[in-house]
């Protein structure tokens, strides 16, 4: 009797349900599939916002005459490089090539070697006046172009360099060697002292640490010196315009004006010139951007 009853209430007893295994927690970092989609359509849409300019500008210099840009719905319908070979052949373009060339590349070589010792020295040098010194170099961006031009004017003209690149790229050298001054002063703190006494330990001379120990681990900072020099001769037009005379020595910012007159705009030509003007900045940026998105503490040391 017993016996049989037991084994009746066993029987009776329901199995325990298989418990659900536990959700793996999610890591740092990752995200489900919402936010995924949500962050690959923001970086989508801000891709499209970037690219669009570039992309319209390329399209309106396809157009074939001056007034297409007003009706771009004509242009696919003529399409045509026409304006391209007309700048190319019979404009200056590669004078203001040259031109553009030499005044960008003078100011960033300049510019980036005067930058880089300025900053070098107030960052391990404690001479009288250094924290004064760099105040100095950031007051003298607090004025506007219209004030400098005239005194600037007047020291070239008495240095006879009005019209000549020297001139040009001494006058840009002022607006971005303070800049640069500062941001290497910043890049040279974060690379630790004892590389300087290393050096010193092993019989080199204060010039000598800089540049086979100091510069090396500061390609960084100089890259983006580089860059901001270039891009600041590159694109000014005030001073190049008044202190350039030659239609020769024109750099792009300039050369693009003479598209313009007092009664016409050759617009359809401006963009083609555009457009070929973006290939040496792009050129340039693709050299040096390996260094600009590197860390600005990279190739420091540790302990």
């Amino acid at each position: 009797m017993s016996t049989t009853t037991v084994k009746t209430t066993a029987a009776a007893e329901p199995s325990p349900a298989p418990t659900a295994t536990p959700r793996a927690p999610r890591g740092r970092g990752e995200r489900g599939l919402a936010g995924s989609l949500t962050s690959h359509a923001v970086l989508i849409v801000a891709s499209l916002v970037a690219l669009f300019p570039i992309a319209w500008l390329v399209f309106l210099s396809l157009g074939p005459d001056k007034d297409d840009y007003l009706h771009p719905g004509r242009i696919p319908g003529k399409m045509t490089f026409d304006n391209y070979a007309f700048v190319l052949q019979k404009t200056a373009f590669f004078d203001w090539l040259v031109s553009t060339l030499v005044v960008s590349l003078g100011t960033t070589i300049i510019g980036v070697l005067i930058s880089a010792t300025t900053g070098y020295a107030v960052s391990r040098m404690r001479f009288p006046g250094y924290r004064k010194f760099m105040w100095v170099l950031l007051v003298t961006q607090m004025f506007p172009v219209a004030v400098l031009m005239v005194p600037m004017y007047e020291i070239l003209s008495e240095l006879q360099l009005i019209d000549s690149y020297l001139g040009l790229i001494l006058v840009y050298c002022s607006t971005a060697v303070p800049y640069c001054a500062w941001l290497l002063k910043g890049y040279f703190d974060t690379i630790p002292f004892e590389i300087d006494e290393a050096g010193r330990v092993d019989g080199l001379t204060p010039f000598g640490t800089f540049a086979r120990l100091i510069l090396p681990l500061a390609k960084p900072g100089l890259a983006v010196a580089a860059f901001y020099s270039f891009i600041t001769a590159f694109g000014e037009v005030a001073f190049a315009s008044t202190f350039m005379l030659s239609d020769t020595k024109y750099t792009f910012a300039v050369g693009l004006q003479s598209f313009v007159s007092e009664h016409d705009a050759q617009q359809n030509l401006m963009f083609a010139t555009a457009v070929l003007v973006a290939i040496p900045v792009s050129a340039f940026f693709y050299l040096v951007q390996k260094n600009l998105v590197t860390g600005l503490t990279a190739g420091g040391t540790k302990g």
